[in-house]
């Protein structure tokens, strides 16, 4: 993982295990948002506190391919217990990099381990039942990683800020008051306590991305045919309400960062960056919930051995008489 002082490629080749979490437990430090009640979105920058040039890419590379690699070992050790679960929720406003960052960020997770969930405005079934309903159905199996790609948090995001969209959710107008969003916020940071009590881990990660870079972004999927379906005009509408969105991200995090289940607001301006905090958040997940292979008791090695012996004697013909 990377800090403010350059690192080499070649120190880096030679990191082990244990240094290479401590360095991503390090990293992952600055951007967690842990206890959320002082949180203020101004005091995290977009921007990653070191510089880059494309001198710097064999070092980024080699960074983000070390924390892919203990991603993957700790995964396994994570299923052979079958004891936890992760929910890893990202969130954050168009062209912030949420696919690629999952993309790249667990490409070496084995697929048997690992799900990923996208959401996107809710059906008519699931309008029928509770705005935490169709989350729920798709939480990950102890022992798996759960991906959500959005969240229930679209619920005190895009309705909070398009509160149109509330009147459609067919609840009772009695019920659709201004403590909503408040009554909404406590309902999720109890539910993930009740994940937490349960053996399932839940962190959220903001991709912090600025409004000069999401421009930038845009226009790059308008110029460039390959990015063209990238691009939706909804995209730049959006762009209008950004100021109501920061708001209703500060109050989200604010009111629903907990220790047990924290945010991690990260500067998503510089992709690559991004995407080793990321990993090194995830590590750090991971590394908190003691993770170790299962023990065998004496009778399960003993039949072990057993099976090692037949193994190793097939095809031996018996001494004839």
């Amino acid at each position: 993982m990377l800090e403010n002082d350059r690192i080499t490629v070649d120190k880096l080749k030679k990191m082990s295990d244990a240094e290479l979490i401590k360095r991503a437990k390090k990293m992952s430090k600055k951007y967690c948002v842990g206890d959320g009640k002082k949180f203020k979105l101004k005091d995290y920058s977009s921007q990653p506190k070191m510089t880059f040039g494309p001198e710097d890419k064999p070092m980024v590379k080699e960074a983000l391919d070390q924390g892919i690699e203990a991603l993957a070992e700790l995964q396994e050790i994570l299923y052979a217990q079958d004891k936890w679960s992760l929910l890893l929720i990202f969130q954050a406003m168009d062209a912030a990099g949420k696919d690629g960052a999952i993309k790249h960020v667990l490409s070496g997770v084995n697929p048997q381990g690992c799900q990923v969930s996208s959401f996107k405005a809710p059906s008519a079934e699931e309008l029928d039942h509770d705005f935490l309903w169709r989350c729920i159905k798709e939480l990950p199996e102890r022992g798996r990683i759960g991906i959500f790609n959005r969240s229930y948090y679209e619920e005190v995001l895009v309705v909070r800020v398009h509160e149109g969209i509330l009147n459609n959710q067919k609840l009772p107008e009695k019920l659709i008051s201004k403590k909503i969003w408040d009554q909404r916020l406590e309902d999720i940071r109890n539910f993930e306590k009740y994940l937490h009590r349960n053996g399932t881990k839940v962190i959220k990660i903001f991709l912090n991305v600025s409004k000069e870079e999401q421009k930038k972004r845009f226009l790059e999927r308008i110029d460039e045919k390959e990015k063209n379906w990238k691009f939706s005009s909804g995209d730049v509408k959006e762009r209008g309400y950004w100021d109501q969105y920061m708001k209703a991200y500060e109050d989200a995090i604010r009111k629903t960062s907990t220790k047990e289940s924290p945010w991690y607001v990260v500067p998503a301006d510089n992709k690559s960056y991004a995407r080793i905090a990321v990993a090194s958040a995830i590590i750090q997940a991971l590394d908190e919930m003691d993770l170790a292979y299962p023990t065998l008791s004496l009778e399960e090695q003993s039949k072990l051995q057993e099976m090692r012996e037949v193994l190793m004697n097939e095809g031996i013909k018996p001494n004839q008489p």
